[in-house]
């Protein structure tokens, strides 16, 4: 049985260590490829600074290689009995190349090589949510555009209550998609700067080159102070979180305006056969699962925020354990969001819509501000029209040609989708993804 990085002479109770391990072992499963990332980063470092020979690192980076790719293909294994993945890796290079792969974690805690793993993984995890919140977006725009013309009706308190339009109906969300990216790129700058060298939070007495280690990473920047970027962990999961539950709030919202406008009472939209299932009983059904289970899972991810802020929440500065529980909701949620993204894209793409809802005279009462605003463009006074209108719809006499002509920004007429798009490619273009992806392909030699 392998030892524990830390272990001495004693042993550890078997029933404290499956308590304090927990679920970390599985969880460090996504932070494997991060892991060799920064020892491959740290180690070429060391070599700059005289801690290990340049013969020494060729062959310590030649053998992370491998376990990258180990990791890559989903291949990677934590041993019984090793603790987690940082003690793996080592484990691994030890068994490959002798008390050399020892020399690795000179310079470093498992502390700061947890938070460095974590801020490799969230920011290319975001860059993902980025790329899905983008598809989505482009979708939704493009059947704003295809659908502009179709009325519907809008609601205030689930009352019919103004005309609206299917190009207003999927331009709101993918103007909701802009902010949403707005805040997910703020969460990636904050994310983007490298802890590595902090070790336990105090520094190092070796002469390590933090400035070195954060461009091999393609970092923005360093967390300058070592005090502090100890004191981020939990503070950048949280961040990220607020990020993701933006855009689940969102998705959630969109999910619950199609189940609504789906069902036989509205009849507005078709969801494709294909997300739809049946029920057991009654031959007749096509229930909206897809987008149901999409409403859940997004307002679970909203919660996520607080779930974090209770875990971490009074800790004073300095390491806990307690910052270990984090992992088992964050790290899952990407892939959750990531799921919900391409669901609602598809369903999205192939959505169809009701082109004669307003056919049906039980809407014609949306129409009734427009005549009272062409009454009021006429000459007569706002009020008197607002009157007149009232005392014909409550004597029968209403009538409208179920005609709109708005023209101001981001009205029926005038929907502003390029306006919007624009603001969706300036945020894009404010994400610096390319330094992240160089520094990673040079790293493994590519």
């Amino acid at each position: 049985m392998a030892q524990k990085l830390w272990e001495k002479s004693v042993r550890v109770n078997k029933d404290i260590e499956r308590f304090t391990v927990g679920r970390d072992r599985e969880m460090d499963l996504y932070l494997a490829k991060y892991d060799v990332l920064g020892s491959m980063a740290h180690i070429t470092m060391l070599q700059s600074i005289g801690l290990l020979t340049q013969e020494e690192l060729e062959s310590l980076l030649a053998e992370l290689r491998n376990i990258y790719e180990t990791a890559a293909r989903g291949e990677f294994v934590i041993e019984e009995g090793v603790e987690d993945v940082h003690s793996q890796v080592e484990l691994m290079l030890t068994r490959k190349l002798g008390d050399v792969g020892k020399k690795i974690h000179s310079g470093r805690s498992r502390n700061d090589q947890v938070l460095l793993d974590l801020k490799l993984f969230t920011r290319a995890e975001l860059r993902e949510i980025a790329e899905a919140v983008e598809q989505l977006f482009h979708v939704l725009i493009m059947q704003s555009e295809r659908y502009k013309e179709v009325l519907m009706p809008g609601y205030t308190h689930l009352q019919i209550a103004m005309p609206s339009s299917f190009g207003l109906w999927f331009g709101a969300y993918a103007e909701s998609l802009v902010d949403d990216m707005l805040f997910l790129q703020a969460a990636f700058k904050m994310c983007n700067r490298n802890p590595l060298g902090s070790a336990a939070g105090y520094g190092s007495s070796f002469p390590l080159n933090r400035a070195m280690t954060t461009r091999l990473l393609g970092f923005d920047s360093l967390n300058y102070n070592v005090v502090y970027a100890q004191m981020g962990r939990g503070k950048m999961e949280r961040n990220v979180a607020f990020a993701l539950a933006s855009i689940a709030g969102t998705i959630s919202k969109l999910a619950f305006d199609a189940c609504m406008f789906n069902s036989q009472n509205f009849g507005f939209v078709k969801l494709p056969d294909d997300c739809t299932t049946g029920s057991s009983i009654m031959p007749h059904k096509k229930n909206p699962d897809v987008f149901e289970l999409t409403r859940a899972k997004c307002n679970k991810l909203q919660s996520l925020p607080q779930q974090i802020m209770m875990i971490a929440n009074n800790l004073p500065s300095g390491y806990f354990r307690d910052l270990q529980i984090i992992k088992e909701v964050f790290l899952p949620a990407f892939q959750e969001l990531k799921d919900c993204l391409q669901m609602t894209t598809y369903i999205m793409n192939e959505i169809r819509v009701n082109e004669h809802i307003l056919d049906d005279d039980k809407y014609l009462l949306i129409f009734s501000v427009e005549e009272v605003n062409r009454l009021a463009r006429e000459g007569m006074p706002f009020r008197d029209a607002y009157k007149k209108v009232g005392l014909d719809i409550e004597a029968g006499r209403f009538l409208h040609a179920k005609e709109v002509y708005h023209t101001h920004e981001g009205s029926i007429g005038n929907l502003c989708n390029k306006e919007i798009s624009a603001l969706m490619q300036q945020v894009v273009d404010g994400f610096d993804f390319e330094t992240m992806k160089d520094a990673e392909r040079k790293l493994l030699g590519r």
